[in-house]
Parts: structure tokens; C-alpha cells; sequence
């Protein structure tokens, strides 16, 4: 399959994914978490496919990098948001593996995307 654009990637298609689990996630946070943790956890998610989406359409391969490079750090954000959703009882030890292993898996795709870009504008490393 080739890329025509961000939306066939599979890295910004699991990052919508990963944003629609937290959505749903956050539903069950009380309302007073909704402009505190809930937002800040919607946020985070939604910053990885923008990022991703918006480091494609850019003309330089270190601006891409750089985009992803937000997104990797919007996943340790989301992250620990979880963690503290999971501590404060919010969220459950399951669904922080859970969604957990999702970011992981995320942040390996990022990698390894910022891996080939950095290759690609340098091909002697």
C-alpha cells in the first residue's frame, strides 16, 4: 500500500485509536476531574496524530522530526496523567496496562519513524 497522505499511516491511524480509547476513558472520571486531569488527558492524546498528520505535510524532514518528536513526548504526558488517574482511583490497574501498552507501542513506531528520517537526512549513520 502506498502513502498518499498522513491518513495511511499506520502510526497516525493508531494514534486517532489511542485518542478515542482515552475519550472514552475519561467518561468515567468524576466531573470534577472534567477541566482538570480529563482535559489534560484529552490533550496529550490528541496532540500525537496532530503532530504526526502535521510533521507529514511538512516540506522539511527535521520539521517532521521534530513534530514527532512532540508527539513521543505527548505519550509520556498522557502517560503519566494515567498513572495519576490510576493512583488517585479513577482508573484501574487494567486499564492503565491497557492503555498503557498502547503508548508503547506508539512510542516504538515513533522511534523508529524518527530513526528513518534521521537516516534518510543523514545516510552515513
Amino acid at each position: 500500500m502506498s502513502i498518499q497522505n498522513f491518513k495511511d499511516l499506520t502510526i497516525w491511524q493508531n494514534g486517532i485509536e489511542l485518542s478515542c480509547t482515552i475519550y472514552k476513558l475519561v467518561e468515567q472520571l468524576p466531573k470534577n476531574e472534567m477541566y482538570a486531569l480529563s482535559d489534560q488527558m484529552r490533550r496529550a492524546s490528541i496532540s500525537v496524530p496532530s503532530n504526526i498528520a502535521e510533521g507529514h505535510q511538512r516540506v522539511s524532514t527535521k520539521e517532521y522530526i521534530r513534530l514527532l518528536s512532540i508527539s513521543r513526548g505527548s505519550l509520556g504526558e498522557l502517560e503519566t496523567q494515567l498513572v495519576i488517574a490510576n493512583r488517585i482511583g479513577h482508573i484501574s490497574a487494567e486499564q492503565l496496562q491497557q492503555v498503557s501498552a498502547s503508548i508503547e507501542s506508539e512510542r516504538r513506531m515513533i522511534n523508529a519513524l524518527i530513526s528513518t528520517l534521521r537516516k534518510k537526512l543523514n545516510p552515513i549513520l
